[in-house]
């Protein structure tokens, strides 16, 4: 039976690698040189940590550089990356990072305190159109600079004191700021490879081809072949290369997921990004199962393009919110493994719950169709729900559609696209319904709320109020204690779901296929990984 899965995928996929011709499997070889096969989920928009905005791409660039801080996998604290250690001022203002003095660039360059002054002046460059810029906005006139009301870079609140010391100035207290430093907007870039192909804030140029890119990571890039498979391998350069046991990591695009699934059967991959909905109930039912479910700090969610009739009217919008039986959806499409979601902040996101406004009432909803001008569906323009190109994606779209047919009477119709044309035309807004997902690069309820900021490089809804712009932004910053900080978030998001700019459709779990020979990838809550502590352990 393996020998006939095994032909199967050499027939059909493109991703399977000569050597099980030979009859090993990658499991088999990868095990026995800790070479790690790894389902990534979609071919990755760029390896630039500037421009790009996906979990595939997050997961291939932090191998490759590394930011301030590190992310420990089985506590989610912050632990040095660069910065071998720190001091906050007693206000919560300053931060003093004294960097390693060994960490080192892949062509074997000193990293100072500068590259970091530099990588950020670009990363918050206007012309840069970094979506992830917000990031940032903790820093003193950070956003000032990123939205060309500031000129002067020198008046941001970053400073290299000396080659080995970066001083950093906040605009007011940020419990989470450690948390920002390890995402990989944050990352260092190497400043002289950029400026060979063109000026610093150019995109896309031919910096991150394997043959040019320079990075700061536990790792280096040796091979992309587009759409098959990108290749790291162990940098010798990399200041903590002591404790990184893998020798290499293998990346596969895996956007058919029953793809995915089959290739872990026939021993392709150590991991799967996903696994088909359909199996895992068979999963769940073996003995010794390599599935793993765990809680995910996500929200599975619809962007709504509120300039765009019929979703410019709020009424149209809360309509469709408060007609999805979230729980039977999840039930019977999802076999109960994730849990309802009503606001864009998962529960529970260290101590904070979030309003609950959109729960399912069908006569409401028909109510409010009705005041619309839509009564029973009648004079309705029609609508898309556009979706990246997934088999779970398609499968909610279809249930959805079926509910807003059977509740209000109204047709949907169901687009697909490849990732990056997808990322491209939501970045665009053009799109009336579209899919959309995030997952918290930090463990705090800011993450998912200042996606909504006014002109928020994520936002991609056309949703703007000042007044929770100012809450997010300046009054939660400023609030005294925990109760009160959360309060002005809880207010914020009422703001923002009473708006209804998104439709919250669930609360991520993370679910994967491991190989029992993978050591040192625990289940977290975001779902995090961090290639320095993982290992393979071949099994009998």
């Amino acid at each position: 039976m393996a020998f006939l899965i095994r032909s199967f995928f050499l027939a059909v996929s493109a991703l399977v690698l000569a050597s099980c011709a030979a009859g090993e499997s990658n499991v088999e070889s990868g095990n026995r040189e800790g070479i790690l096969h790894y389902g990534n989920g979609a071919e990755p928009q760029g390896l630039d940590p500037h421009i790009v905005t996906g979990v595939p791409e997050n997961h291939i660039v932090s191998a490759l550089f590394e930011g301030l801080t590190s992310k420990n996998p089985y506590t989610l604290e912050p632990e040095p990356g660069v910065a071998q250690r720190w001091e906050i001022s007693d206000d919560g203002l300053v931060y003093i990072f004294h960097l390693n003095p060994e960490a080192r660039w892949s062509n074997g360059d000193t990293v100072v305190a500068a590259d970091f002054v530099w990588s950020w002046q670009r990363a918050l460059s206007p012309v840069m159109g970094n979506q992830n810029a917000y990031m940032l906005f903790p820093v003193k006139n950070a956003e000032e600079y990123a939205t060309g009301k500031l000129e002067n870079f020198n008046e941001v609140g970053i400073r290299a004191i000396d080659a080995h010391t970066l001083r950093i100035e906040l605009n007011a207290p940020t419990p989470f700021f450690l948390q920002l430093l390890d995402h990989y907007s944050t990352f260092p870039v190497h400043r002289p490879t950029l400026e060979k192909f063109g000026k610093g804030t150019d995109r896309f140029t031919p910096w991150t081809r394997v043959e040019n890119l320079v990075g700061n990571g536990p790792f280096v890039l040796t091979e992309w072949k587009l759409n098959r498979r990108i290749k790291v391998q162990r940098s010798p350069t990399y200041w903590d290369r002591d404790k990184v046991r893998l020798n290499g990591v293998v990346f596969y695009p895996t956007e058919n997921v029953a793809t995915e699934e089959r290739m872990f059967r026939a021993g392709q991959l150590h991991y799967t990004g996903t696994i088909p909905l359909d199996k895992i109930p068979v999963y769940k039912a073996m003995e010794n199962s390599p599935y793993v479910n765990a809680p995910y700090l996500g929200t599975y969610y619809y962007l709504l393009n509120t300039q765009a009739a019929p979703l410019d009217d709020v009424r149209v919008r809360k309509a469709l919110a408060k007609s999805i039986n979230r729980r039977q959806l999840i039930d019977s499409v999802m076999h109960g493994i994730n849990e309802p979601a009503y606001s864009i902040t998962p529960p529970d996101t260290l101590g904070y719950f979030p309003p609950k406004l959109l729960e399912y009432d069908v006569d409401l909803a028909r109510q409010l169709l009705a005041e619309a001008g839509y009564p029973n569906g009648e004079g309705w323009p029609g609508l898309e729900l556009l979706y990246n190109t997934h088999e779970a994606h398609r499968k909610i779209a279809v249930a959805l559609q079926q509910m807003w047919k059977d509740t209000l009477n109204i047709d949907i119709t169901l687009a697909n696209q490849e990732w990056k044309v997808y990322l491209h035309t939501v970045d665009q807004m053009n799109f009336q319904m579209a899919r959309r997902g995030w997952i918290g690069d930090y463990v705090d309820a800011n993450n998912f709320l200042d996606l909504f900021l006014c002109g928020g490089g994520n936002n991609s809804t056309g949703f703007c109020d000042a007044e929770f712009d100012d809450m997010v932004q300046r009054q939660a910053p400023r609030a005294t204690s925990r109760e009160e900080r959360y309060a002005i978030f809880y207010a914020a998001e009422t703001r923002l779901m009473e708006a209804v700019p998104i439709i919250p459709i669930y609360t991520y779990s993370s679910n994967h296929l491991i190989h029992p020979s993978v050591k040192g990838m625990p289940s977290n809550l975001m779902d995090s990984l961090n290639l320095k502590y993982v290992w393979l352990e071949a099994t009998p």
